[in-house]
């Protein structure tokens, strides 16, 4: 896998259900006991990162997936004192934080973790999710949400480096605004982001060190990363690419198939419906799209850990990432059998 030392961390399952719209997987109720063992473990068997999300209104169906939900931020604090050395990289949505709000949030999260806090960013694309508390402005458009992020963005790596910010921009009004202390990560907190638009892959690629990125093929994520880290070079800095991943195994090959199968024959329809109905798939779409992604949200590796090890290290490899995020269906069970038998040979893999 080249010279290139690959990161490897866990998507915590913050919201219920997870990353696989199904009744028929392990119980994920995104609440704090799970989420708590899943970090736990992850430090323990020695993952690089994890990362949780922030979702605010689920997608009803049979499952009412993701219609629970801990808080990003707060959780990653409790966290970080149950924890040793893994990242901590929370989310917050830029509709809802006041910029100095936010920066001194990151900044106590690094201070209670020994400096290992992370800022992923969202910008907030799903109106439904914000409208119920009255957070969207109809008067922003997508591009528009984008102007907002990016000076966000800036306000809080000046708050975090300068002694006041006084700024007078389009969305934010600062007159000597203070933030101390500083944070402990140097030079600061890792900011993370995963635009899919045009808009928002060019916001991740220059505000953020890491941004995710997608595609349906492996050469569509090569691209991609390729892209990412030809647009950072334009702007005279370096981009890491991560992507994610779901993990299947059981003892055999056919086992870990037919797992698969019944997760997609557990499929909450109505749930996914709903989901594609916030990303903004057209309703005369709906069914065939909804056909298409069926239960599983991520790219998967499914097969023995042996296997699963092969695909991991294809998947990392054919796509020039840095990183992968992992998800799996019991989070405690899948991160040990991760850190027994399959972590060891990629770190020797990335050597």
């Amino acid at each position: 896998m080249g010279a290139i030392k690959h990161e490897f961390g866990v998507f915590l399952p913050v919201a219920n259900g997870g990353w696989i719209i199904s009744s028929t997987t392990p119980p994920l109720d995104g609440l704090w006991k799970q989420n708590l063992a899943a970090a736990v473990t992850a430090d323990e068997v020695g993952m690089d990162f994890v990362m949780s999300m922030g979702k605010w209104r689920g997608f009803g169906g049979v499952t009412n997936h993701w219609g629970v939900q801990m808080e990003s931020l707060t959780m990653m604090a409790g966290i970080a004192q149950a924890t040793k050395r893994v990242k901590l990289w929370a989310t917050i949505h830029p509709l809802l934080q006041n910029p100095a709000v936010a920066a001194k949030m990151i900044t106590t999260l690094d201070h209670i973790s020994g400096g290992r806090a992370g800022l992923n960013i969202v910008a907030g694309a799903y109106r439904g999710e914000f409208a119920q508390m009255g957070a969207w402005d109809d008067s922003l458009d997508h591009d528009d949400r984008y102007a907002l992020t990016e000076e966000w963005t800036m306000l809080i790596k000046r708050l975090w480096s300068e002694p006041s910010v006084t700024y007078d921009g389009k969305f934010f009004k600062f007159q000597d605004c203070e933030s101390n202390p500083k944070p402990l990560s140097r030079p600061r907190p890792e900011l993370i982001s995963a635009g899919m638009s045009e808009r928002g892959f060019e916001f991740a690629v220059r505000e953020a060190d890491a941004c995710f990125i997608g595609g349906r093929t492996p050469n569509d994520r090569r691209d991609a990363s390729r892209r990412a880290k030809a647009v950072a070079a334009r702007y005279d800095k370096t981009v890491k690419t991560y992507a994610m991943c779901t993990v299947v195994y059981a003892e055999t090959d056919a086992k870990a198939e037919a797992l698969v199968e019944r997760y997609r024959e557990g499929v909450d329809m109505g749930a996914v419906i709903e989901m594609l109905k916030s990303w903004g798939v057209p309703p005369e779409r709906l069914t065939e799209i909804a056909k298409q992604q069926g239960a599983f949200m991520t790219q998967t590796a499914v097969g023995t850990p042996a296997t699963c090890a092969d695909e991991i290290e294809a998947f990392v490899t054919h796509a020039e990432l840095d990183g992968l995020m992992l998800i799996f269906p019991d989070y405690v069970e899948g991160l040990k059998m991760f850190g027994a038998d399959i972590l060891p040979g990629l770190r020797m893999a990335t050597a």
